[in-house]
């Protein structure tokens, strides 16, 4: 059962085209519309895909830069905050 009601304004010319579309399909324009925003909202969500499949391109695309910080310290990580407090410290004289 439909009980929400949305309405816009839009071109005479939209409205036009839109009323002709719905007459040719034999449908009313509420029908029309409703369909065109169904098919709408499946293809966006196709296009973007489930959220798995998101998190899924998001990791490849992640993937194509790990390992690319090239360097001969292979304890950088584990050194990072100590090496930042001794360069702080020579930059500021303390």
């Amino acid at each position: 059962m439909k009980t929400e009601v949305y309405s816009w304004r839009l071109s005479p010319v939209l409205k036009t085209q839109l009323e002709e579309a719905a007459r040719a399909e034999r449908k009313s324009l509420a029908e029309l519309l409703e369909k065109i925003a169904e098919d709408w909202l499946a293809h966006s969500r196709g296009r973007n895909g489930t959220e798995d499949e998101r998190q899924q391109q998001l990791r490849s695309a992640a993937l194509k830069f790990v390992g690319t910080i090239q360097g001969n310290d292979l304890g950088r990580a584990e050194n990072a905050r100590s090496e930042l407090r001794s360069r702080i410290a020579r930059r500021h004289g303390r």
